[in-house]
């Protein structure tokens, strides 16, 4: 299995991407962190085009955290897709 990025090194990676600073990158993150925690706290789902969707599965008394790739997703990780742009 490989090895999983920290969120040290993810902010440090977006913040390169960005072509910005690591504090702004972390507030990003942060930012993003807080919308979703948000979302599911109210109930909802988030879907991320290209990503996938996360959502909560109800059942009863009780609700699962269940996550749903993207087409894109699932032709870099070589599942089945129909998704035909690049990786």
């Amino acid at each position: 299995m490989s090895k999983s990025l920290t969120k040290k090194e993810f902010i440090q990676k977006l913040a390169m991407k960005m072509n910005t600073d690591e504090k702004t990158a972390s507030d990003w993150v942060d930012g993003v962190t807080d919308s979703l925690y948000e979302a599911f706290k109210e109930g909802q789902g988030v879907s991320l085009t290209g990503l996938g969707s996360f959502y909560l599965d109800f059942r009863g008394h009780s609700c699962a955290f269940k996550f749903n790739p993207s087409q894109k997703l699932k032709k870099l990780l070589g599942w089945s897709s129909t998704y035909t742009g690049d990786i």
